[in-house]
């Protein structure tokens, strides 16, 4: 019998099970974001390298880049949300404009169980307004489509990036690494990367000094509450931890975690994003938005099931 090819390493086939059960799962979060009024589009998996890059910080490095044969040089979209602001600077929509997609994006990063460099990423954005509702219709379209999925104990950890506004990037992104090395192990990073151990921990002592809770936090937790009916530590909590690391972010972040845990797996994450729009279009135009990760959900349904 002769051997196929391989796939390439981190790309893979989906077998009719999973491609059956992928398109379930996808249908009913898809019912959820319609609920909240958003509606689809479909941006191209190629973009100008330019386009993308200069966006995400250090993660910039994982964007796959080619030049064609016209000496183009061209990536594969590293997200879908690059994307979105390019086409809201293209096409100018009536604001706000609440729109989700779901496809494909490409990461060169190191593979591991249930991380691909293909994967598929469940996307929704409002643009246009800076008002917190707008975060917090984006939270509970989140929370509701867990839910819709079974489950039921998903919480949503936030925090705000004002939180880090007297910080280095470098100290942002290793604060973020809370949960799997600690505070010794941020400072072991910063120190590593640079930093004297006088100013790691000086960081440091600065972060652990400030409270938990910012004034747009308090804000958001009194929408959700009033407007949307969810309840602080049953559906969402305050998490001074939370930092990710995609440079963009301006205002509230968020994570979806499997339980009020902080430690515990995160089934997508998002938050408010005013100036990324504005790289494309010389104007000021807010934004905030949220993406499920298909695989790492598919996985804890699957647990859940078994």
């Amino acid at each position: 019998m002769i051997k196929a090819p391989p796939t390439p390493k981190g790309f893979r086939d989906i077998q009719p099970e999973l491609a059956k059960r992928r398109r379930q799962v996808i249908g009913k979060i898809e019912s959820i974001l319609q609920e909240f009024e958003f509606v689809p589009i479909e941006t191209p998996t190629i973009e100008f390298a330019d386009t993308l890059k200069g966006k995400y910080g250090e993660e910039e490095r994982l964007i796959y880049e080619f030049t064609d044969r016209g000496g183009r040089k061209l990536a594969l979209r590293y997200d879908l949300t690059v994307p979105l602001a390019r086409y809201i600077a293209t096409y100018n929509p009536p604001l706000p404009f609440r729109r989700y997609q779901i496809g494909q994006v490409f990461r060169g990063e190191n593979p591991q169980k249930g991380r691909f460099r293909e994967f598929t990423q469940v996307d929704f954005d409002s643009v246009g307004s800076s008002d917190l509702s707008e975060d917090a219709k984006v939270i509970a379209a989140a929370i509701q489509a867990a839910r819709k999925l079974g489950l039921n104990k998903a919480c949503m950890s936030i925090n705000d990036r004002k939180f880090f506004d007297d910080v280095p990037p470098e100290v942002v992104r290793a604060w973020d690494k809370y949960y799997k090395i600690g505070i010794e192990g941020i400072k072991k990073e910063l120190v590593d990367g640079g930093l004297s151990e006088d100013k790691a921990s000086l960081y440091i002592d600065l972060l652990m000094s400030k409270g938990e809770q910012t004034n747009n936090y308090q804000k958001i937790k009194e929408i959700l509450e009033t407007q949307w009916n969810l309840k602080s530590g049953k559906d969402f909590f305050p998490d001074r931890f939370l930092a990710r690391g995609l440079d963009y972010y301006t205002g509230l972040i968020f994570e979806l975690k499997v339980s009020d845990n902080p430690l515990g797996l995160s089934i997508g994450g998002g938050g408010r994003y005013d100036n990324l729009v504005g790289m494309f279009s010389k104007e000021d135009v807010p934004a905030v938005g949220f993406s499920f990760g298909l695989d790492r959900l598919l996985e804890i349904l699957q647990e859940l099931d078994s």
